[in-house]
């Protein structure tokens, strides 16, 4: 998150807003102290994580999921001891 002056804020507005499209936060300071936040539109609230759901559609979970790897699982557990 930078943190930008408020002439330079004016001065480079059209480049800090491609910035904030591109998911950016920058913050607007008067004298060294932080007065306004420019965020994307679609950006959490402040204090606020989207954490559900952000890998959807990533990953596809198998149909035999619950079952994968039992033999292996029961063998480790019930087989005979290595040495």
């Amino acid at each position: 998150m930078d943190i930008v002056n408020i002439h330079e804020a004016k001065t480079h507005l059209s480049r800090l807003l491609a910035r904030a499209a591109q998911g950016e936060t920058v913050v607007i300071a008067k004298a060294g102290h932080p007065i306004a936040k420019l965020t994307p539109m679609d950006a959490p609230a402040s204090g606020q994580s989207q954490r559900l759901g952000f890998l959807k559609g990533a990953f596809e979970i198998p149909e035999d999921f619950d079952t994968m790897g039992g033999d292996t699982v029961a063998d480790e557990f019930e087989g005979e001891p290595t040495t």
